[in-house]
């Protein structure tokens, strides 16, 4: 076992760097500290994108510098000087640089963009074999190959690095077309002389998001400027679509996703290829591209801005159709670390194609046991994913709920329903360019379930006084309607929050969900995740002033809650008092608490009441409380009130740059979360992962 692993492809357009996203994501979620390193870039100028990538992606500790040995030029004339030996010398010194401060190093090979794919197939062998490192074989399956003539290319590569004394410990064959006979390949692709342990073999097939350009690649790599609706930048050219003729037969020429390229002053084509997009006869093209730096009329312009919502991006380059044509020939999708889309999609693939438990068994070492950000919310997406279960958002139509849900259906975390308009949902999907064809999306006054949500509604409610005509009216309500959903088992959990007062959100599971018969109130927590540790807080957004009962009911809720999310629970009951060191109602209040809950969970380790520095800090603990088993290494955080919890879980994730997760609702019958209305998109998605977790916990899943 290594505590490394270098990743070299067969050739170039590979998919390697999608690759490397998927290891990074599989290491860091199991070790502290992964840094990466590329002995060989491309680039003489400016910043590699791999590298860029995965730093700041996975927000690695690291700096550039310390990431890649030399650019290729320089290592062709080092070779060309005789220097061969002392160039591999240089590439070791500096790699462990970095394994002499990391628990693992992820090593990425050559980009194949030289002349000679011999050379760099042999300089790549030659370094993994130096740096003792297992090489990772990642092969590209699209070349119009039969499965044996893939499978025979791979078995060959696999030997030639073997005979490089290089162990080979995985074969990834990616972008596979959708049709290929897996197995054939993946079955008979296997290690020859180096075989310690069997080859892992893999494979991947096509994604089209990953592969072909956006929009927004075109117009980066052309140097393009805007003239209308920026929007749809992230929409896929599928095809290039070169326009000459007259129109009637132009458009017997589109194609879903084609981007059609055309000189400026071409008006017809420009107007013909915006009204087809509005045409349902017609397939929807990704984009236009004006060539040779004419743009069109004055007149043509203030029509097309006249046009609500132009339908796609039109860009103009300075370049003649011809070599503009030529260039976006070398043009392919390329994953930008801002590109969370591409991202996910990329990370969906890897984890639904690749045993990602029986590569991590085979590459990692051992386990930390500290936890940081990145692995714990790793942690949550994959623990949601083994069985997936099913969250209604009602606040469908909002982008960030959008963006959230398409990198949620991308990575596999959960099934998806949406409230709202299909029509409108739909269409500013594919306005942001988002992928959300896998989710349900529903209307509530017209799904067929609406008269039997309002007759339930009614029965639980009549009592306080709720007429059947007013039954219907409210759970018209999204919020209303998605939580009658969580209640009837037709969703598994309910999230929302974004636009929606947290009253607006969690009333209706106050009406009908209500609280777990161990329960008499509603909590909350927050996850907490520092650089090295995931605490939990609690309640820090519900209950204003509970008293010793319900305070005790949050001990145990927020145990509870830490323990399905993997964290060992060590409860500190909060004061300003730790043990008998002070007075007052405020310290009596915790003492009682903490009666009660060692009464009702006697199996719990708790300690109260404490102070905060004595149930953080071991050194402090010693002297305060040197014989209890909570202070000094508390993972559970119990505030008195709201007051200080709020401000407290503020001032850490400030002063400290902690990751704060939540608020977690506790105590209810089913999973209810909800949303800041300031969220991110990466909050909306750990949300959602969380609350699918809740829902699996509730069903005895974990």
């Amino acid at each position: 076992m290594s505590k490394n692993l270098y990743v070299t492809a067969t050739g170039p357009r590979s998919g390697k760097s999608a690759i490397a996203l998927g290891l990074m994501q599989l290491l860091s979620s199991h070790l502290r500290k992964v840094a990466f390193f590329r002995p060989i870039i491309q680039a003489n100028e400016g910043r590699d994108h791999d590298i860029s990538l995965i730093l700041s992606h996975f927000n690695l500790n690291q700096d550039y510098e310390t990431a890649y040995g030399f650019t290729l030029s320089e290592a062709r004339e080092r070779i060309g000087a005789g220097q061969y030996a002392q160039l591999q010398e240089e590439i070791l010194e500096k790699y462990k640089r970095l394994e002499a401060q990391y628990d693992f190093v992820l090593c990425e090979g050559t980009d194949f963009q030289g002349q000679d794919s011999a050379f760099e197939f042999d300089l790549n062998a030659d370094i993994c074999a130096n740096l003792g490192a297992p090489a990772m074989l990642v092969c590209n399956g699209n070349g119009g190959q039969t499965p044996r003539d893939i499978t025979r290319s791979a078995q060959l590569n696999v030997e030639a690095l073997e005979d490089k004394s290089v162990d080979v410990t995985a074969c990834i064959v990616n972008k596979l077309k959708a049709d290929t006979d897996v197995r054939e390949i993946t079955q008979n692709i296997r290690c020859v002389a180096r075989c310690d342990e069997p080859l892992l073999v893999y494979a991947i097939p096509e994604v089209d998001a990953l592969g072909k350009p956006t929009v927004g690649d075109v117009g980066k790599w052309l140097n393009a400027k805007a003239l209308f609706s920026e929007e749809g930048m992230d929409n896929l050219a599928q095809s290039y679509i070169i326009a000459a003729m007259h129109i009637s037969h132009f458009l017997e020429y589109l194609e879903p996703g084609g981007l059609i390229i055309t000189p400026g002053d071409r008006s017809d084509i420009i107007l013909s290829s915006l009204a087809s997009r509005l045409s349902s006869n017609y397939p929807d093209i990704s984009g236009i591209v004006l060539t040779g730096d004419l743009e069109p009329s004055e007149s043509v312009k203030k029509l097309i801005m006249g046009w609500t919502g132009v339908p796609v991006p039109v860009l103009s380059v300075k370049e003649s159709t011809f070599p503009t044509v030529e260039r976006l020939s070398m043009l392919y999708g390329r994953i930008d670390p801002e590109d969370d889309k591409r991202i996910a999609t990329a990370l969906g693939a890897f984890e639904r194609h690749v045993d990602v438990d029986e590569l991590r068994n085979r590459l990692v070492t051992r386990r930390s046991n500290r936890v940081t950000p990145k692995m714990f919310e790793y942690g949550l997406v994959e623990k949601a994913r083994t069985n997936k279960q099913r969250i209604v958002l009602p606040e469908g139509s909002g982008d960030r709920i959008l963006r959230a849900a398409d990198i949620l259906l991308r990575r596999g975390v959960a099934d998806i329903t949406l409230l709202g308009n299909p029509d409108e949902i739909r269409s500013q999907a594919s306005r942001l360019g988002l992928d959300i064809g896998s989710a349900d999306v529903v209307l509530p006054e017209q799904s067929k379930l609406l008269d039997e949500y309002a007759q339930t509604y009614y029965e639980l409610r009549q009592h306080k006084g709720i007429r059947e005509v007013d039954a219907r009216d409210r759970i018209i309500d999204p919020t209303y309607f998605a939580t009658m959903m969580v209640h009837k088992g037709h969703a598994d959990g309910m999230v929302s929050g974004s636009v929606t007062t947290t009253a607006a959100t969690i009333r209706p599971a106050f009406e009908f969900i209500k609280t777990k018969p161990s329960a008499s109130i509603v909590s909350s927590v927050f996850l907490m995740c520092l650089k090295d540790r995931v605490l939990v807080y609690g309640d820090c957004a519900v209950n204003p002033n509970p008293n010793a009962q319900q305070l005790a009911e949050i001990a145990i809720g927020s145990a509870e809650t830490a323990s399905i999310f993997g964290v060992e629970p060590r409860v500190a009951m909060l004061s300003y008092s730790t043990g008998s060191s002070g007075k007052g109602a405020d310290v009596e209040k915790v003492i009682e608490a903490t009666r009660l809950a060692k009464e009702k969970a006697p199996d719990l380790l708790i300690e109260g009441p404490i102070q905060y520095d004595a149930a953080i800090d071991a050194e402090v603990a010693k002297t305060k409380l040197p014989f209890s088993e909570v202070a000094g290494k508390a993972t559970v955080f119990v505030f008195p009130d709201l007051n200080t919890g709020n401000n407290t879980y503020k001032a850490v994730q400030r002063a400290s740059g902690a990751v704060a997760i939540g608020p977690v609702l506790q105590g209810l019958n089913k999973p209810v979360n909800d949303l800041s209305r300031g969220c991110t998109v990466p909050d909306i998605v750990n949300t959602v992962a969380i609350t699918a977790i809740q829902a699996q916990a509730e069903k005895g899943l974990l």
